[in-house]
């Protein structure tokens, strides 16, 4: 059995991004693309050089063929990904507009998907538990009871278990609002390493008063990654806390980029990096992120990530990164080795 970086497990759907702005009544055409939030994590790290398996279930449709090929294509082993005859492919439609304005539409067709159908005794465990490291989200937990009750049993304490990821994920349009919290506090307390947005332990929880409150409510992680948006992030690594700021982005759509954040963080821990230089790598893939049109961009090179994450405060504080940064980096890169 191969003894993958990462194991990712949850629902990828096939995206419909919109021609140009307006609201999806109007939208007259749509750009086929991929999203989920752990295949997301799974393509960035394949795409930064890790060894990684996306584990799921999607239809025996066109749909299904479409996500398992593009997710494949970034280097993401796919062969643990079940075909289900009778269930669909979940997909989506969103408008352009950001997502924190309530001109932002998302239409989800996933109700009674392949994915929700995932189960304990339809998933191979020993598989899902043979990486180092296992990254899981709450947007699993919200698709279906089974799917919840897979969690349950990822997330339980065990010997010889990887290093269990978790993203909140917090989807309020997937849940009951009563139901969610506890759930997700649940499954977060079970977790090793836990990404949350300061917003969405508000909405989940209730908890306000910033980073260190956070972690007052859920001490129980050995690692505790409290994003603060634009701000930057904070991690509790057992008692010690550590911030990192943002860098300046010129953004063009803000999709996709807590994922791209969370691979880069995993990426950086997988490496053994210090604390501030996993928050910074994370920063910098959710700057990739930040500066496409969909979910997923080419990372930078690890050798040009490294150097920026290792740039004295002053400098990291003047960075300012925009569209095609991590192309033109490249092409630099290329140039300097070039006789």
């Amino acid at each position: 059995m191969t003894a993958f970086d990462v194991v990712a497990l949850g629902e990828s759907m096939v995206t419909f991004l919109p021609s140009g702005p307006g609201r999806l009544a109007d939208v007259p055409s749509f750009e086929r693309g991929i999203g989920g939030a752990e295949s997301n994590v799974a393509c960035v790290l394949a795409a930064a050089g890790h060894s990684v398996q996306w584990v799921s279930r999607v239809g025996a449709d066109g749909f299904g063929d479409h996500l398992v090929e593009a997710i494949a294509s970034y280097g993401v082993d796919t062969s643990a990904v079940r075909r289900d005859p009778a269930r669909p492919t979940g997909i989506y439609f969103r408008t352009a507009g950001d997502r924190a304005t309530d001109a932002h539409e998302v239409a989800y067709y996933r109700a009674g998907s392949a994915a929700s159908a995932m189960t304990v005794d339809n998933t191979d465990l020993d598989a899902v538990r043979s990486a180092r490291v296992l990254h899981l989200s709450g947007i699993t937990a919200a698709l279906s009871d089974d799917c919840l009750a897979l969690l349950r049993e990822l997330t339980s304490q065990r010997p010889g278990r990887p290093l269990v990821s978790f993203d909140i994920n917090h989807r309020v349009n997937l849940w009951d609002r009563q139901e969610s919290g506890p759930v997700l506090l649940e499954l977060a307390r079970g977790s090793d390493l836990v990404f949350v947005g300061e917003d969405e332990a508000e909405t989940a929880w209730g908890v306000t008063g910033g980073p260190a409150a956070i972690r007052a409510a859920l001490p129980e992680p050995r690692a505790l990654v409290v994003k603060q948006g634009v701000r930057g992030a904070t991690l509790f690594d057992g008692d010690r806390a550590t911030f990192a700021p943002s860098v300046h982005v010129d953004v063009v759509a803000a999709v996709g980029a807590g994922d791209a954040f969370a691979a880069g963080f995993l990426s950086a821990t997988l490496r053994a990096l210090p604390a501030r230089d996993r928050l910074r790598h994370g920063h910098l893939m959710a700057a990739a992120a930040l500066t496409v049109p969909g979910d997923l961009a080419a990372p930078p090179s690890r050798d040009h990530a490294d150097r920026l994450a290792a740039l004295d405060d002053e400098a990291w504080g003047t960075l300012r990164l925009g569209p095609g940064w991590t192309e033109a980096v490249t092409r630099a890169d290329e140039e300097v080795r070039t006789p």
